[in-house]
């Protein structure tokens, strides 16, 4: 099951087609660090989760706006308040739109229909 964090955390490098040479594995030894045994069973999947996020960004339903937000505010790094600005909504406009976005991409990848406001929900908040 993916988590929205873990969708946030590939979705900067969504548009480099290169990306993946760049961001480093947890099991990654620095130079200069001695290195012990690994164990690539045990390695992180960012490489597959990126390869998914990508795929989900094509498949997703997303609106024009929310894909604008998604985009602004996690490949480009933009604030809210600058996201707004660039979709003619406010910045709490831009924020929902964003959270939304994720939402939908994590939920595609999830095989589950979205379900906006899911956080208000009263029995998701009591487990």
């Amino acid at each position: 099951m993916y988590q929205r964090a873990e969708v946030e955390r590939v979705l900067p490098y969504l548009f480099d087609p290169i990306a993946a040479y760049g961001i480093k594995s947890e099991v990654y030894v620095e130079d200069g660090m001695p290195k012990g045994y690994s164990d690539p069973s045990h390695g992180n999947s960012i490489f597959a989760s990126l390869s998914d996020v990508r795929r989900a960004w094509k498949e997703a339903d997303l609106s024009l706006v929310e894909r604008q937000a998604v985009f602004m505010r996690f490949v480009l790094d933009d604030t809210y308040e600058d996201a707004g600005r660039q979709t003619g909504k406010q910045k709490s406009g831009a924020r929902k739109a964003a959270e939304r976005g994720v939402g939908k991409v994590t939920a595609w990848l999830n095989g589950e229909p979205y379900v906006d406001g899911y956080d208000s929900m009263p029995e998701l908040a009591a487990a």
